[in-house]
């Protein structure tokens, strides 16, 4: 079933910039703790069939989560965050690099820094994503890598996991 929830997907290449706006029909806490918990993480981050493996996660200022995601066939795909600002429930940031199983960056694909808020809207939580790269070469790069179509997809598992939670 289709979701009738916001769900705004937009790219401004002038600032090399990827903007996401998705509501949720849930709590601002449970929304916060998706995003701030790996185990929550875990059951969503990934687009399926893809699943997420968080090897360690430390959400804090200067802490890292270092995981991947996991084709039906067992290959892993690495990525790190590096947690810059944390201001709880209301707004984090992060740099999001590729990597290997050792959180050993790829330079090939540099980073992107995600500014992500939340705010409640009722009894929903509305989350608004900036997700900015480094040069429009990298951005058109992850666009044309499936981005948009693989973040929808984890989101809508996240919409999943929180009616769940109803």
């Amino acid at each position: 079933m289709k979701s009738n929830l916001l769900m705004n997907f937009s790219v401004d290449k002038e600032n090399k910039t990827v903007n996401v706006k998705r509501k949720f029909n849930a709590s601002l806490s449970n929304v916060w703790s998706a995003w701030t918990d790996a185990a929550i993480l875990d059951l969503w981050w990934a687009p399926a069939p893809f699943k997420s493996k968080t090897k360690f996660m430390e959400f804090r200022e200067g802490g890292k989560r270092l995981y991947a995601m996991v084709s039906p066939e067992g290959e892993e795909r690495w990525a790190v965050f590096e947690y810059t600002s944390i201001s709880p429930k209301t707004n984090f940031k992060h740099s999001s690099t590729f990597c290997d199983a050792e959180g050993v960056p790829n330079s090939d694909l540099g980073s992107s820094y995600w500014d992500i808020n939340f705010s409640e809207n009722g009894d929903s939580t509305i989350v608004d994503i900036a997700i900015k790269r480094g040069s429009l070469e990298e951005l058109e790069k992850i666009i044309e890598m499936g981005f948009k179509e693989g973040f929808t997809s984890a989101l809508q598992g996240l919409e999943k996991i929180l009616e769940a939670k109803k």
